[in-house]
């Protein structure tokens, strides 16, 4: 009896251990299938999360393949952003006065965080803004006679070049596929354009034979073309390299031209990639103006008009230079790819691409020679004279003290979001130098100390960054 109890015994703890084993090895499996899965997905987060605009071709592109001078460019117009969006504030005024306490709401436009003072930033420019003080005690911030005579001079300007304005809008209205846009988007471009401050409410309006507004059941407003004109539909490139003035005649169709193109001279990478961009000139491509709803995305005809639409919109800009954000607004509407930082990029002859501040800006590098544009509208050269107002040194006025200020008293009084609460117009202002609200460009912008803001100063400092 007591043999096959000891024969049991040992076929159990046989048995039991087998389990053990066979316990253990399915362990060890579900082990290693669990550490593969998270491995995969650990590495497939990585490639969906890190986004191409993060990646080593924009955020640390080589010094080689920076340009400085257009660095420059962008710096100092920076500058001039800020201040022009005061004066459209106080012009935004009854009296072209606003109190101080209320321009600190705008902190964010005037790119003036806490704890760097709105007093320092108008003391930096005397010849534009003045600071008032009435028998309460309460700053208020005025234009000068000659900040007055500026916007004046600018008011004549933009009714001067409306024709050229209007010509720009209609055809962006003639490159979109459904020949509309959301006005909205053609807003974020009014200072690019050259359109007053008032293109929503009455600019949009007063040339009815080219464009009209539109809503939508849901409340959008679009601008559509009213009236196709085959005189406009020729690109930029045509008329400068074939001498054309106009499309009369001619449908819009495929065209064979090289675009321009231009590299810092210590750019030497260029002589290897010397065959695919020789293929890429001699490439035929389809003209922005014609029907280009077929084209398949991601082929060589799609990717090379979309090249010829960037350079289209680069040249009817003032400065010669976009937001990239603003761009990708017109993705769908003017056929461009979903990545269009990655063909900018690509095409580094054609464009450039300037990585700081929050915003990146494109450049059109044809129309520079250095960190001056070859071609400047007479808007542009506005731009330049409110610029040499702006900076100089000397020591701090002494506030004046008026005693009729009564009407500024009881505005003053008023709550801050009654005094520009339903103004679509001061909206559109903010919006429109949202894009250069960034502080982390060069310590010699802020206005940290009593000395007065040199344009030099921005040049040298960002020379000694590079």
């Amino acid at each position: 009896m007591a043999i096959p109890f000891i024969i049991n015994k040992v076929l159990l703890n046989k048995s039991v251990h087998i389990q053990r084993l066979l316990s253990n090895h399915h362990h060890m499996l579900d082990l290693l299938s669990m550490r593969r899965m998270w491995y995969q997905q650990t590495m497939f987060g990585w490639f969906q999360i890190k986004p191409m605009t993060s990646s080593r071709r924009v955020q640390d592109r080589s010094k080689n393949k920076r340009i400085h001078y257009l660095e420059i460019v962008k710096e100092k117009w920076k500058i001039l952003s800020k201040v022009l969006f005061l004066m459209e504030l106080l012009k935004k005024e009854t009296e072209m006065v606003i109190p101080l306490r209320s321009l600190d709401k705008y902190r964010k436009q005037l790119n003036l965080p806490k704890p760097h003072k709105i007093t320092d930033f108008i003391r930096k420019c005397p010849k534009l803004f003045e600071l008032y003080k009435d028998q309460r005690g309460t700053l208020w911030c005025g234009m000068t006679k000659e900040a007055e005579d500026l916007l004046e001079e600018e008011e004549r300007l933009i009714e001067e070049q409306s024709t050229k304005a209007v010509e720009y809008v209609t055809r962006i209205l003639m490159m979109s596929v459904d020949k509309r846009i959301q006005l909205d988007k053609i807003a974020h471009f009014r200072r690019d354009f050259g359109l007053p401050i008032e293109f929503r409410t009455k600019w949009v309006n007063q040339y009815p034979q080219h464009f009209r507004v539109e809503k939508s059941k849901d409340g959008v407003e679009f601008l559509e073309l009213v009236n196709w004109n085959p005189a406009w539909a020729i690109t930029e490139l045509e008329k400068r390299t074939l001498g054309l003035n106009d499309g009369i005649g001619r449908e819009p169709g495929i065209i064979s031209l090289p675009f321009p193109l231009k590299f810092p001279p210590n750019y030497k990478k260029v002589y290897r990639h010397g065959g695919k961009i020789e293929h890429f000139q001699k490439r035929s491509y389809l003209s922005p103006y014609a029907a280009a709803r077929e084209l398949k995305a991601g082929s060589l005809e799609f990717d090379k008009r979309a090249v010829a639409v960037m350079h289209e919109l680069l040249s009817f800009a003032i400065e010669k230079r976009l937001v990239t954000d603003h761009l990708t607004h017109f993705r769908r509407e003017l056929v461009m790819p979903q990545k269009l930082m990655r063909l900018l990029l690509k095409h580094f002859g054609i464009f450039y691409v300037s990585e700081r501040g929050k915003r990146f800006s494109v450049f059109l590098t044809e129309a520079y020679e250095g960190s001056e544009l070859i071609e400047k509208c007479p808007l542009l050269l506005w731009k330049e004279k409110v610029l040499s107002f702006i900076g100089y040194r000397g020591k701090k006025k002494e506030v004046p003290i008026f005693s009729d200020l009564s009407d500024m008293e009881e505005r003053d009084i008023i709550e801050e979001k009654d005094i520009i609460e339903g103004d679509t117009e001061m909206e559109d202002t903010c919006a429109d130098f949202e894009e250069e609200e960034i502080m982390g460009g060069l310590d010699a912008v802020s206005p940290t100390n009593d000395d007065e803001l040199e344009i030099s100063h921005v040049c040298n400092s960002y020379k000694g960054t590079s």
